[in-house]
């Protein structure tokens, strides 16, 4: 690759019929001259003639310029952005649930098959619980005139102003529409807000800028409790809120807490019997998966990299030793294991994570993960010797193209 963008071409002559989705959402065909050709927006069975081609040596991207004719399953999208603005926030409104579910059943599996070298069929996805309304979290950008909302499809450098997000739960919703008459009172160098909802439905805001100078956020307070998180410094509460008491808004929780617990719940049912086991829960956030273990009689080790995570976890539960830092640089201070339960970042485990876990090879090995590319790629770094002995998956995240993974390994 030599870094330069592919020419553009007005347009392909001939229809493109869609077979599939690939990994990021994007629909994939072939073209006449047998490149792989990617277009977001479409569906299986769409037939598409396609403007904005982009030739690369073995593959394209385009986008629809016409539908000629609708693959089974498509839906009109519920939110207006999705098609006037082209919001990359999601890739699969234009699909019905069932075609998205199906999706993501031959994501996770062609992942785990080409990537992670492991005999695997297509796993069973839990459908979600609400297809909308579900996000208890939302990161707006900074777009011009001072206005803020979401990237367009496949432009990180473009932001439209949001008006409605239909992926919001209905009171983040409500605290978007009292801040939007507000933003004039964010400082100049705010760059993105984050709102939150916390497990109480209380709304937080956390407003992160570029310098360091403090203004007056009283007016603000309507929304909840507003943070002020400098680039060079730590979060804290200005205003609608008592610093000593504020639920931490900057910590990580699954932007859909509902499917997240049961991610949690399947995770630990699939460990069997943990009464006297001793556990490594690794990237523990919170430790919503140590409480599970610890109700179940385990001993409980966890990392996190998250102090403010790990303060929030050793309050609400007593009995686990809960180390805060890099997994990579902790897990060598942790004592055998027999069961170990990891849930990294999007990234997937550090390389020196895998190796330690193959080195020691627990008895059992539960991955939960957001990027069935990465899962895939740590288990095939594990090595031979481990057995998979289930692998499903949950619509974590309705109308977008990212899906949870659980997948269960034995030693052998």
């Amino acid at each position: 690759m030599n870094g330069h963008r592919a020419p553009e071409r007005p347009s392909v002559q001939a229809p493109v019929r869609i077979d599939r989705l690939a990994t990021g959402g994007d629909g994939v065909g072939k073209l006449e001259d047998g490149r792989t050709l990617f277009v977001p927006r479409s569906a299986p069975g769409d037939l598409v003639e396609v403007s904005g081609l982009r030739l690369h040596k073995r593959f394209a991207r385009g986008r629809i310029g016409r539908l000629v004719e609708e693959g089974a399953g498509r839906v009109a999208p519920v939110c207006a952005h999705y098609v006037r603005d082209h919001c990359g926030g999601c890739q699969l409104q234009h699909l019905d649930a069932r075609r998205q579910v199906e999706a993501k059943q031959s994501i996770i599996g062609e992942a785990l098959r080409r990537l992670g070298k492991l005999d695997v069929a297509d796993p069973v996805v839990e459908m979600a619980a609400e297809p909308f309304g579900y996000r208890t979290k939302v990161t707006l950008a900074r777009g011009p005139g001072g206005s803020f909302g979401f990237h367009r499809e496949g432009e990180s450098d473009r932001v439209f102003t949001l008006e409605r997000c239909e992926l919001m739960a209905p009171a983040l919703q409500a605290g978007w529409e009292r801040l939007r008459p507000l933003l004039r009172s964010l400082p100049a160098d705010a760059q993105r807000l984050v709102l939150r909802l916390d497990r109480s439905g209380a709304v937080h805001l956390v407003i992160e800028t570029i310098g360091q100078r403090s203004w007056k956020a009283d007016p603000l307070a309507v929304v909840g409790t507003v943070w002020w998180h400098p680039s060079a410094g730590a979060a804290r509460v200005i205003a609608g809120g008592d610093a000593r008491t504020a639920y931490p808004a900057t910590v990580f929780e699954q932007v859909n807490p509902v499917m997240g617990d049961r991610v949690r719940a399947f995770a630990v049912l699939q460990a069997g019997i943990v009464h006297g086991v001793h556990c490594w829960d690794l990237y523990a956030g919170i430790g919503e998966t140590t409480d599970l273990l610890l109700a179940g009689g385990a001993s409980v080790e966890s990392i996190e990299g998250d102090k403010r995570a790990v303060e929030v976890a050793a309050k609400r539960t007593p009995g686990a030793r809960r180390l805060a830092g890099r997994v990579e640089e902790a897990i060598r201070d942790l004592r055998p294991a027999g069961l170990v339960i990891t849930n990294p970042p999007r990234v997937g485990m550090d390389p020196v994570v895998v190796d330690h876990l193959a080195s020691v090879r627990p008895g059992k090995l539960i991955y939960v993960s957001c990027d069935p590319a990465t899962l895939a790629r740590d288990v095939a770094r594990l090595g031979p010797g481990w057995q998979v002995t289930g692998v499903r998956g949950f619509d974590l995240f309705p109308q977008t193209a990212h899906v949870e993974t659980v997948l269960t390994l034995e030693a052998v």
